[in-house]
């Protein structure tokens, strides 16, 4: 008993600094505005082996706020970059990659190849051997995947730009390894035949992935869907990017491959939505996992032995990078401000830096004190990727005459009309706004309905719209309506008075039983209700006084009249004076004379 009490408490104690780092950081970093990615690292930095873990023979209570096994942390943080990969894939479409090929293939390699072989000649020139010098240049070449991904947005340029770099730069890791390998001293004679190998296995993988994936998700997560239970569709989720991740690493590519090409494959289904909202705390908590290892990595008096050298080294590094980076922007067409942030943001190196530093140090390329040299450098650069990204904004203001564009393309065309709900009533209403030119989007927790909408052409998605942010995502903070036609009096409430709370100029029209449930939803902060009751006495009475030879103009003024007064009534009884106020110029009736 004793010996498993052993085993156990140096996971709870692991466990209890990462969720109290998580609970600590994220909201006082986010009532600053500052981004959690420099808290992480200085948590890691705090609680490691070089910071209050040298004192735990000392004081043996540290191990209670240290992290004691600091290798064991490791799967975990990779498994925060296999979780970002597999978001950006769902961001992504197998269109809109085909698009970025230029970028990807273009500008990603240029930057690859003219980064490393600058900073080869610069390390040779200072005295580095050549091979050395290259392996180097290559690992500091590369930028970071998962701090970039998380600061930028994929749909503005600067977040384009970074995302085609980024992507050649993760295909480009598995050769870099082998041709390190090849480099080696004592390297073997099958290096390039061992990367055939791999290129051909790998891509035999990702062409499996590709086949079976198409076929074989939608049923899976429609099944899933089917169950309403969000922990069986957050299996299927997790089920799917590690098998993914599993099949790439096992011929030798790198996981995020597997993750990337997953998340591709979950894009093109009406469930990407649903699948991106429900992973979004592991990727999150994963990658804080991940930080906290770059700032355990930093070794304090090192840094300070050796202050002048890692400080020009840092500075060298990322003002080399920024500057190609940009040059080669502006060569391409990008605007000023565009090349001036994105090189900027990709300046710093790459959590990938490191796994090549050690691929060199194990190939006996360099020595283990000019890889520790090195490491430091990219921790440091890592920590200060969050002010590089504001520094990039600022700069980019300045030397362009408007700010850079950070709005996701599409932002200054007409606010969409948010559908919740896609059945009978969700369907009409949904004709009648592509009637008037009105763009929507409906979103609905039903697999069937989605389905069989999605074949007849309509414009809907998979997403259960009461949970987590789930509106924000579908865009209702610029929404020009947000309508719910649910027959499901508690979750349309519930929905009601989340959204106002969070939108509170959001025009909300709501479907309601009765004239009670009615009056609840304007308690909650709709800005119409309307009962089902009452619209089918109304269009009952309207047919009985037109067929009773009642001219159309006083038939339609009077049901205009009745509702009216049927909608002071209830909002009375649901204790409101007036009708929430609306933004201004959106869904207000005409004044009556």
């Amino acid at each position: 008993m004793a010996g498993s009490t052993d085993l156990y408490s140096p996971v709870l104690s692991d466990a209890l600094v990462i969720l109290g780092a998580a609970g600590i950081v994220i909201p006082v970093f986010n009532r600053y505005r500052i981004t959690p990615v420099i808290g992480f690292i200085l948590v890691g930095l705090l609680v490691g082996p070089f910071g209050l873990g040298r004192h735990v023979f000392d004081h043996p209570w540290l191990s209670y706020v240290t992290i004691t096994d600091p290798d064991g942390l490791e799967v975990f943080a990779e498994f925060g970059i296999i979780l970002l990969l597999f978001s950006i894939g769902l961001e992504l479409s197998f269109a809109r990659l085909w698009q970025m090929r230029r970028m990807v293939f273009g500008l990603g390699s240029l930057e690859l190849i003219v980064i490393g072989a600058s900073l080869t000649f610069i390390l040779a020139a200072i005295g580095q051997g050549f091979a050395g010098a290259m392996a180097l240049g290559l690992a500091l070449a590369l930028s970071s995947t998962a701090l970039v991904l998380k600061i930028t947005n994929t749909a503005t340029p600067v977040g384009r730009a970074a995302l085609a770099m980024l992507l050649f730069e993760d295909i480009a890791l598995v050769p870099i390894i082998f041709l390190l390998g090849a480099l080696a001293p004592h390297a073997d004679s099958n290096s390039m035949g061992n990367l055939l190998h791999t290129l051909l296995w790998g891509s035999g993988a990702v062409i499996a992935l590709l086949v079976f994936g198409r076929y074989l998700l939608p049923p899976l997560f429609a099944q899933a869907a089917r169950t309403k239970s969000p922990e069986l569709f957050l299996a299927a989720s997790l089920l799917v990017v590690i098998l993914a991740s599993l099949a790439t690493a096992a011929t030798g590519l790198s996981p995020i491959v597997g993750a990337l090409v997953a998340g591709l494959l979950i894009a093109e289904t009406e469930y990407h939505s649903e699948v991106e909202q429900i992973t979004e705390p592991f990727k999150g908590l994963a990658l804080g996992v991940f930080l906290i290892t770059i700032g355990m990595s930093i070794d304090i008096e090192v840094v300070w032995e050796n202050l002048g050298s890692i400080l020009v080294a840092t500075v060298g590094v990322i003002c080399l990078k920024a500057v190609v980076t940009g040059v080669l922007l502006r060569l391409m067409g990008a605007r000023r401000g565009t090349a001036t942030e994105t090189g900027i943001l990709m300046s710093s190196p790459s959590e990938t830096t490191l796994i090549v530093l050690s691929a060199a140090a194990s190939a006996q390329l360099i020595q283990p004190g000019t890889a520790q040299f090195w490491q430091i450098v990219t921790a440091i650069g890592l920590t200060v990727t969050p002010l590089l990204s504001l520094t990039g904004k600022i700069m980019a203001r300045r030397v362009d005459t408007v700010e850079a564009p950070h709005q996701p393309a599409g932002d200054d065309s007409q606010p969409r009309t948010i559908i919740v709900g896609f059945g009978r009533v969700g369907r009409l209403v949904a004709d009648m706004l592509t009637k008037h030119g009105r763009p929507y989007v409906a979103v609905d927790s039903d697999t069937d309905f989605v389905s069989e909408g999605r074949r007849q052409g309509y414009a809907v998605t998979f997403g259960d719209a009461g949970r987590g942010d789930a509106m924000l995502r579908m865009g209702a903070a610029h929404a020009a309506a947000v309508i719910l036609t649910m027959d499901e009096p508690v979750t349309a409430q519930r929905i009601v008075r989340k959204l106002r709370v969070q939108f509170p100029d959001l025009p909300i029209i709501t479907r309601a039983r009765d004239a009670s449930h009615a009056a609840q939803l304007y308690r909650a902060g709709a800005t119409h209700a309307v009962p089902e009751t009452l619209e089918s006495s109304l269009q009952l009475s309207e047919a009985v006084l037109v067929e009773t030879g009642v001219a159309m103009g006083p038939v339609i003024a009077s049901i205009h009249e009745k509702r009216d007064e049927f909608r002071e009534m209830i909002m009375q009884e649901g204790g409101l004076k007036e009708k929430p106020a609306l933004r201004s110029g959106q869904l207000r009736e005409p004044e009556r004379t």
